[in-house]
């Protein structure tokens, strides 16, 4: 009976996890372009 209470909370709290790590790689990403750019533009 326990594991049907906490299997919802379970599965939340993992989609939140998941979501949080898209947002920090996207990100991320957008740091490392943002830097190419301005390397790039340093070159020129």
């Amino acid at each position: 009976m326990k594991l049907l209470r906490i299997a919802p909370i379970a599965a939340v709290l993992c989609a939140l996890a998941l979501a949080g790590c898209a947002n920090t790689v996207r990100g991320a990403g957008q740091d490392i372009k943002n830097t190419a750019d301005a390397v790039d533009d340093s070159v020129r």
